[in-house]
C-alpha cells in the first residue's frame, strides 16, 4: 500500500520501517499497527490515512510532516488522538520507549476525492 503526493509515491510505514510498525490485524476497512520504538530511534518519512490511535505508554515525541513543518508532542499512557491523513516523520526524542496501537482507515474520508 503507498500514497501518492504530488504524483510521487510515497511508502507506508510497513514499508519505511518494519522494524517498528506491525500489522496487527487487517480487513478491507482497517489495518491496525503495534507500533514501538525506543528514545533516539526515527523513521523515514512515510504516509498514514486517517488514523486513531491509542497510547499504551507515555512519551515524548518530534513529528516532522511533509511540508517541513515539526512540532514536538508529550503523550501519556491510555490517551487516544485522532489523526486526519498526513505524510511525517517521526523521532523518539524523550527518554522512555514508544509504544500506541495504530488503527488506519482504508476509506477514504467523504469529502476528500
Amino acid at each position: 500500500m503507498s500514497a501518492t503526493t504530488h504524483g510521487a509515491a510515497v511508502p507506508d510505514a510497513v514499508t519505511t520501517d518494519p522494524d517498528k510498525y506491525k500489522v496487527i490485524f487487517e480487513n478491507d476497512r482497517v489495518r491496525v499497527f503495534d507500533y514501538t520504538d525506543k528514545p533516539g530511534d526515527k523513521t523515514k518519512m512515510h504516509h498514514h490515512p486517517d488514523s486513531v490511535v491509542y497510547m499504551l505508554s507515555s512519551f515524548k515525541r518530534r513529528f516532522t510532516l511533509g511540508n517541513g513543518k515539526s512540532a514536538v508532542r508529550e503523550v501519556k499512557a491510555g490517551e487516544i488522538a485522532w489523526n486526519d491523513e498526513q505524510l511525517h516523520i517521526g523521532e523518539n526524542v524523550g527518554d522512555t520507549n514508544t509504544h500506541v496501537l495504530i488503527v488506519e482507515l482504508k476509506e477514504p474520508h467523504p469529502s476528500r476525492p
